[in-house]
């Protein structure tokens, strides 16, 4: 197998554990059998388990945005797009395994001891933010609306990896529709 496909299994066995299960409750030996990557080949790619949730962080970052823009981008009407963002979330929400935001998931359990991660994850979360303005200033709204519909995003995939519940995406649309209303 060459690195780039021991590189893939390894990162798509990480991804199912770690996002399944939690980091810390995953150690590099649960990544080798569910990968099939040997272990010595794992450390050639991966030096450090941080580095390894970090390359699966980076990974589902591209892949995440990807899905929300392609989303989105299905939208003409520049107010229909930023409500499609909660319609997206509201999928996310369904899919089978949801366990809320990896990001948060990573940063509550390495947040402190992780610098890596830490920036990592206020990356991800910034450049969610980032999107949004450029949704809201595509429909001539301010930036601070972007801001508040991205607290409804963050508050309801806190809320909807608590309760198991796709419901949190449809009570953040309707109050970012709300909001959209008032400007």
């Amino acid at each position: 197998m060459d690195s780039a496909a021991a590189r893939e299994r390894a990162l798509d066995a990480a991804e199912e554990l770690f996002y399944g299960r939690g980091v810390r409750a995953v150690g590099m030996d649960d990544v080798r059998g569910t990968s099939g990557v040997s272990l010595k080949r794992l450390y050639q790619l991966f030096p450090s388990k941080e580095h390894l949730v970090v390359a699966y962080l980076e990974r589902r970052d591209t892949r995440w945005r990807g899905q929300l823009a392609a989303h989105v981008e299905r939208h003409g009407e520049p107010r229909e797009r930023i409500l499609a963002v909660f319609d997206r979330l509201g999928e996310w929400f369904g899919e089978p395994g949801f366990r809320g935001c990896a990001w948060l998931n990573a940063y509550g359990e390495l947040g402190a001891g992780s610098v890596r991660v830490a920036a990592l994850v206020r990356a991800h979360k910034r450049a969610f933010r980032e999107y949004l303005g450029s949704l809201t200033a595509d429909a001539g709204l301010p930036d601070a609306l972007a801001g508040q519909l991205f607290l409804l995003a963050e508050g309801a995939m806190v809320t909807a990896g608590v309760t198991g519940s796709a419901g949190p995406a449809a009570e953040a649309r309707e109050a970012a529709r709300r909001l959209l209303d008032a400007v």
